[in-house]
Order: structure tokens, then C-alpha cells, then sequence
């Protein structure tokens, strides 16, 4: 598969990094702005091509599948661009801004019969079936509610303290804590109620967020971005709970009864740096002539994005490229 990135920033290295380990995959072309920013990465990374404009790159027929690694407020655009030139798109997350882009661009990709998918990496990992095959065993017994949380220091990126660049915590780390949630509780949820600490500039510092779904249970959200918190993942149930360590990215699943005994301890599979299970699972659903991944479907992106729509309304939080 014929593997471009589009945007080659930080978060571009590391999914530079899972491919480069991956066979299915080779090292096509990168694209930015700025040539000598693209061709940089290309020579660090030993893709083929580089290109000064994303609009040359997605001309190119020999491009596949591209990765669309700029901020959240340019997913809309670039992706359109992609799909709009028969491109097979992955998308970092969070997808778009709001339901609307995501919508429009979902609609694209079935009429151009090509494969869309959101790169919420958790959705794609080993840990997730662990955790939902201890689930369905009855391990913790009825299961009534949860809690997740994720922070980090992030109050000297500008990107996250940016409005015209769809900032702050719940875009860029408020979206694990919800996914957790989600992957964990499949009912509808009944109501959302949301809280948030703003920033002189307009976007949340830090925010918290409480899902009752319509089957009784409920979930406890939480997401920082002036400091570090210690990213666990809590599911309670009449039998016990399970502890995740690291919703995002699992480092292990540890077990306890109802003496808060911990009862059994699941290390995840060694892998690359994450990325390579998102990737894998493109390459499977185009391979099978699929517009989208079994993981994280269509359905589940703009459900994450018409309840984030929601939570922002509550704040009044408005991007400028809305």
C-alpha cells in the first residue's frame, strides 16, 4: 500500500515510525507547505516523494492511502481534498471540528467509494478486545459505572491554546476519556452534562464530563491540559472493578474482587509505538473493498462528534472556522 502523509508534524514522526516497521505498507510521499519541510522528513523517514503542496501530492495517481496529520481545525479541508481526488484517508483525531464537517466528509467517501477512517489509535488496539472480552465473561459482574481521565502539561503548545486552530483539552484529550466510555458502555446515552475551566483566549483548560446512558449507567470524564494526571481507566461492577492503566495507550488490565484483591494482571502485546494497529486495519478494509473500519465505524465517529457538539454548546465554545 502506497502510504503518504499529509502535514508532517510532530504526531507525522510517529506514525513515520510504525509504518517504517511495517511490510504492507511502503514509504511513499510526504506533503506540507513548505518543501523543505517535506523533503526533511522524507530523507529522515526514506519516503520517495516530497511535496510542497498537499493539492501536487493528492494529484499524484500513485498515492493510496493518506494520513491527514495537520491540526483539527484543517481535518475537514484536507480531508475533502483527499477524497475528493479518489484517495483512501485516515484521519487523526479529533475527525473534524463538529458533526457537520464530519458528516459532509463521511458522505463524500461513500460516493467516491473510498475508505475514510478516524486515527483514534485505542479503537484500534489489542488491549480494547481484552478489556471487552473481560467485560462480556461477567469478570466484574453488572457493570453500573466508570471513570477515565488523561492530562498533560500542554499549556506552552500553541496549537492547544489556539481558538483559530480548534484548541483546548477536549478535542485533543477530552476525546479519549469519551472513546473509553464508549467502547466500554454500548447504550445510547440519555444525557451529557459538562463543566469546563476556560482560558483567557476562549478554549478549555480543563474540563469535566458526566454520560448517564439510557440502560442506568454512568460515566465520570475527566481532561486536563495544565497538568499530568495519571490516565486510568476505572470500570465498577457487583463483582469487583478493572483498572486501565493508561487509556491512552494501555500498559496493562489489572483485575480486583469485591476485598479489592487484585485477582488477575493482563499485559498488552509488545508493540511498535501503537500506530501500526490503525494502519493494519486500513489496509484490511481497502484490501476488502470496505469505506470504512470495523473499529471505529462511521456510526462511532459521529457519535464522538455530535456529543462533543453538544458539550461545547453547553460551554458556548464557538471555533473561529466554524
Amino acid at each position: 500500500m502506497k502510504f503518504a502523509i499529509l502535514a508532517p508534524g510532530k504526531i507525522a514522526h510517529s506514525m513515520a515510525k510504525a509504518v517504517t516497521a511495517l511490510e504492507q505498507v511502503e514509504r511513499y510521499a510526504v506533503a506540507s507547505r513548505d518543501y523543505g519541510r517535506a523533503k526533511a522528513f522524507a530523507d529522515t523517514w526514506d519516503f520517495e516523494k516530497a511535496y510542497g503542496s498537499y493539492e501536487e501530492m493528492v494529484k499524484d495517481p500513485e498515492v493510496e492511502l493518506v494520513y491527514v496529520a495537520s491540526p483539527h481545525s484543517h481535518h475537514y479541508e484536507h480531508a475533502k481534498l483527499c477524497l475528493e481526488h479518489g484517495k483512501h484517508v485516515l484521519v487523526e483525531k479529533a475527525f473534524t471540528v463538529n458533526a457537520a464537517q464530519a458528516e459532509e466528509l463521511v458522505a463524500l467517501a461513500k460516493e467516491k467509494g473510498v475508505l475514510l477512517a478516524e486515527a483514534i489509535w485505542t479503537r484500534y488496539m489489542p488491549s480494547r478486545k481484552m478489556l471487552d472480552d473481560l467485560l462480556e465473561a461477567g469478570t466484574i459482574g453488572n457493570v453500573t459505572s466508570l471513570s477515565a481521565n488523561l492530562g498533560y502539561i500542554l499549556d506552552k503548545v500553541e496549537r492547544m491554546q489556539s481558538p483559530e486552530l480548534a484548541g483546548g483539552a477536549l478535542l485533543d484529550l477530552g476525546v479519549y476519556p469519551i472513546n473509553f466510555a464508549l467502547m466500554a458502555f454500548h447504550g445510547n446515552i440519555a444525557k451529557a452534562d459538562a463543566a469546563a475551566v476556560m482560558s483567557p483566549r476562549g478554549v478549555d483548560w480543563m474540563n469535566t464530563i458526566t454520560l448517564t446512558f439510557d440502560d442506568g449507567k454512568m460515566a465520570a470524564l475527566y481532561s486536563n491540559m495544565l497538568a499530568l494526571t495519571d490516565r486510568q481507566g476505572v470500570i465498577n461492577g457487583d463483582k469487583g472493578y478493572i483498572e486501565v492503566q493508561n487509556i491512552n495507550n494501555c500498559e496493562e488490565i489489572r483485575v480486583f474482587d469485591t476485598e479489592r484483591n487484585m485477582t488477575a494482571c493482563y499485559k498488552v502485546p509488545e508493540q511498535i509505538n501503537g500506530y501500526e494497529y490503525e494502519v493494519l486495519s486500513c489496509i484490511k478494509a481497502i484490501e476488502e473493498g470496505k469505506i470504512e473500519c470495523p473499529e471505529m465505524p462511521h456510526s462511532e465517529t459521529l457519535r464522538v462528534m455530535h456529543l462533543m457538539d453538544e458539550i461545547r454548546e453547553k460551554w458556548g465554545l464557538k471555533f473561529p472556522c466554524e
